[in-house]
């Protein structure tokens, strides 16, 4: 498949990836998002504030673009554990809430529009340009991407498909599932 074709397709799953997340956001109330089933199971606060965070911080090492977030846009969202969790335990993250949810939707979507836009201009040619060479180091060596990776390392369609798409699709899961718990329906069949 040519490079021209692959992203034709990860445009288009992404423009229906942030519209489960903006149907999902659109959907919900700020209780909701911040409810605790119980302890050891995250809140969909966690899972909305992890990912949009990683896929802002992520978009650093595909594009060279830095963090849209900071001080500002966190103390607006208010969450009460200012990180994104990826290298905190679950009984650290399992408290995660959104103080101010119009906040974070209004980050999140500034999040999916710099990548849509990324990608309307990005080269073809780029997908293949690799990021991280092997042997990777051990804050890469056991993630998922690490498994995914070729023979020369992480490309920037491995980190595209990985960091940004595969990860927004396991969290959209989760968001999902615990709609459930706070009398929501799920979102696909």
């Amino acid at each position: 498949m040519s490079n021209e074709l692959i992203l034709d397709s990860l445009r288009r799953r992404f423009r229906a990836m942030f519209s489960l997340y903006e149907d999902a956001t659109s959907s919900m109330t700020l209780e909701q998002v911040n409810h605790r089933e119980k302890p050891r199971v995250m809140p969909i606060a966690f899972s909305l504030f992890h990912y949009v965070n990683m896929h802002d911080a992520s978009f650093l090492m595909l594009s060279g673009e830095p963090f849209i977030c900071n001080d500002e846009i966190l103390d607006a969202i208010n969450p009460a554990i200012r990180d994104h969790g990826k290298h905190k335990t679950v009984d650290e993250m399992d408290v995660q809430q959104i103080g101010n949810y119009e906040a974070f939707i209004d980050y999140m979507n500034k999040v999916f529009a710099r990548t849509e836009k990324w990608l309307a201009n990005l080269d073809p040619a780029e997908l293949d340009r690799v990021l991280l060479t092997r042997p990777f180091g051990p804050a890469v060596a056991n993630t998922f991407s690490a498994r995914v990776a070729g023979p020369d390392g992480l490309t920037v369609l491995d980190g595209i498909e990985c960091w940004l798409y595969q990860h927004g699709l396991r969290h959209m899961g989760e968001i999902e599932l615990a709609r459930g718990f706070v009398g929501l329906e799920g979102m696909t069949s």
